[in-house]
């Protein structure tokens, strides 16, 4: 390169919070290097081009390839000087990658995404390695804490992606929650794809419950939100510490994917549907007033009419706070490829999701008019034309929804203010800041 011209990298990151806490760590040591940085810019200046990809469901990989694609397209006329692809695809399809898209020029893969500096003759920062450049609003970052999934559901690919349960030290994590409430982050999302099973590999205990005391004890931690439990040896523990502290909100995100006793022995999810329900009423008992988000599943190979009677059934009655839903996706290597046949269509999956939406959409409603007249502490997100954009306790960035406030005087964003509501939509809240 040139040394008249500036060193420039451009990282697009795909997928889910876990590959952009990734990024965000590539991004600082890029930046340290002397590199001038963007993320997720539509205004490539040249320079290199650096593609964090997902491979988690075909809709997910479709979109990575199809990124790679424009920039090897680019790559190819010369409008940019390198390009380099990383993360759970290129983790998984490298040999593949390599063959069908020679343009790029290095593959790496999720684990080894330090040696892209040395791919660009600069020295990986290894005293350096939890330090980030945020590329969320500066109030809020997601902490990453530990890789990898020792769970074997039937059709989950990211055990195979990212390798067994990794957890980071305690010690490590709280350093990283200093360092960056030093630079005025307040608000924390735990994530991993199991925070249930943390520390159960470096302790040889489960540790989720000490974590959460030793990082809500840190000056500066307002909010902390727990992201991606799993509901077999649920860790318990974690409630009175939900129930008690002021900081840690009263939300949790566990997937249960299914309810039918035979989808979830098919799903190899280890509980059942008495159980799962002894486990949602006890969470709810214990911490009174808990928004719970979930994740379902529709079309798993062998789900008949009667299972997603079931399902739909389940959601009418749990009247979950939050959720989401997706279609099963047939992914190579997984439990589920291996041993069934994908036998639900495509055209019914669809329909079986949409239906399930629906139902949540009234859920969803109902419970948002419950909260009209309430008043809520909320974190104002960013400023639009006509309201500031703000979020609960209950509300992660991103998927959960938001509370569109009024206009009335300026606010900060970043800042806490607690707000009246005053009228709900299907998703959102609107409010006004009590003076």
């Amino acid at each position: 390169m040139n040394k008249e011209t500036p060193k420039t990298a451009s990282l697009i990151s795909l997928g889910c919070s876990k590959n952009l806490v990734d990024s965000e760590q590539l991004l600082y040591q890029l930046q340290a290097a002397g590199y001038r940085i963007k993320h997720n810019s539509d205004d490539i200046e040249g320079g290199v081009v650096i593609i964090n990809t997902c491979g988690f469901i075909q809709d997910a990989k479709e979109e990575s390839i199809e990124v790679i694609l424009q920039y090897a397209a680019a790559r190819k006329r010369g409008d940019i000087s390198k390009l380099i692809v990383m993360g759970c695809l290129s983790e998984r399809y490298m040999n593949d990658l390599e063959a069908e898209i020679p343009e790029v020029d290095a593959y790496f893969g999720k684990f080894n995404w330090q040696n892209i500096l040395a791919e660009l003759g600069e020295e990986y920062r290894k005293a350096d390695k939890n330090k980030r450049i945020l590329t969320t609003p500066s109030h809020y970052a997601y902490i990453k804490i530990s890789e990898g999934c020792n769970r074997n559901c039937s059709f989950c690919a990211i055990p195979l992606i990212t390798g067994r349960h990794l957890s980071k030290s305690i010690e490590d994590i709280a350093q990283e929650i200093r360092d960056l409430t030093q630079n005025g982050v307040k608000e924390f999302q735990l994530i991993a794809q199991d925070l249930s099973y943390y520390g159960k590999d470096l302790y040889k205990e489960y540790k989720l419950a000490e974590l959460i005391e030793t990082i809500s004890d840190i000056p500066g931690v307002e909010w902390l939100r727990l992201h991606y439990t799993y509901p077999q040896h649920f860790p318990y523990d974690i409630l009175p510490l939900i129930r008690e502290r002021e900081n840690v909100c009263h939300y949790l995100d566990m997937a249960l994917q299914h309810c039918s006793d035979e989808m979830l022995q098919k799903m190899q999810r280890r509980i059942d549907h008495k159980s799962t329900l002894a486990l949602i009423e006890r969470i709810r008992r214990e911490v009174p007033g808990i928004h719970l988000r979930t994740t379902l599943m529709v079309g798993h190979p062998g789900e008949s009419e009667d299972d997603f009677r079931a399902l739909k059934q389940f959601v009418r009655e749990l009247r979950f706070e939050r959720m989401g839903a997706f279609a099963y996706s047939d992914e190579e290597g997984t439990y589920a490829h291996r041993h069934y046949t994908d036998d639900v269509p495509q055209e019914i999956k669809q329909a079986r999701l949409d239906e399930l939406m629906g139902i949540q959409q009234e859920i969803s409603a109902s419970l948002n008019q419950a909260k009209i007249g309430q008043v809520h502490r909320v974190i104002i997100d960013r400023e639009e034309p006509d309201f500031y954009i703000a979020r609960t306790q209950f509300d992660s960035p991103e998927v959960d929804p938001e509370v569109f406030i009024d206009k009335t005087q300026t606010l900060t964003i970043g800042e806490f203010y607690d707000a009246y509501i005053y009228d709900a939509g299907m998703y959102d809240l609107y409010g006004k800041i009590q003076p």
